[in-house]
């Protein structure tokens, strides 16, 4: 109840028939009524976009100059050389062969990421099932296939998201926390949308940033004028 109530003060503050600029947003946010946890702030785009068709597929991954306040435990498959280096860069875990098996007979999944070297793919792939309906299958379009484990490693303990649309044509992405100062949350913000425009397929036609609004894990959304993103630089 008690949720649900700081939920509609929230958003009695918003007004439903405009939108807002970032920074105006972000205030709002702000000041809406603390919960007991560090809620995340995430960010939602609708794309002009028809993601059944793959020319029109936008996906990337894209540090953020801020962080995501969030701990990213690393999972690499290697071995000799890479496996030392992953372990250098701050890996959580480390391995091959023992790793898959833990993961398919266990159904160990205490990571957030998973990258491997090109050599280790024949293990991970008898992993798909499992790692792909969840989004941690590695891709060589992401950096999560790589000879440098060490730029990978270090860039996702660093603040590394991946986005992708989704079935409706939309992008979901946490971009920070809201115990984030006003500055590095607009910088995320930020970074994200110029990844985003510059992934722009060819094959879109027409508007191309459609909707975009920010909210907090238990809060409403704050709609953004798109208009603003347009030529983020």
């Amino acid at each position: 109840m008690a949720s649900n109530k700081r939920y509609k003060a929230a958003a009695a503050t918003i007004d439903r028939d405009r939108l807002y600029g970032l920074e105006e947003a972000l205030d709002l946010i702000a000041a809406f009524p603390a919960l007991k946890f560090d809620e995340s702030v995430d960010v939602a785009i609708n794309l002009g976009v028809d993601p059944k068709h793959a020319d029109q597929m936008v996906r990337g991954a894209i540090v953020l100059p801020s962080g995501t306040g969030k701990e990213t435990r690393v999972l690499v498959f290697a071995k000799g050389e890479k496996e030392k280096e992953a372990t250098e860069a701050g890996a959580d875990h480390v391995g091959g062969e023992e790793l898959a098996k833990k993961i398919q007979s266990e159904g160990w999944l205490d990571f957030d990421r998973v990258i491997a070297t090109p050599d280790m793919m024949s293990v991970v792939g008898r992993l798909g099932k499992v790692l792909g309906p969840r989004g941690l299958m590695p891709n060589p379009k992401l950096g999560t296939v790589t000879m440098d484990v060490r730029s990978a490693v270090e860039d996702n303990k660093a603040g590394k998201v991946e986005y992708r649309v989704d079935k409706n044509g939309i992008i979901h992405a946490a971009v920070g926390k809201r115990s984030f100062d006003k500055e590095k949350l607009l910088a995320n913000i930020r970074a994200l949308l110029q990844a985003v425009l510059k992934a722009k397929p060819a094959a879109s036609k027409g508007i191309y940033l459609k909707k975009v609004a920010i909210s907090t894990t238990m809060g409403p959304g704050v709609r953004i004028d798109p208009n603003s993103f347009a030529t983020v630089n």
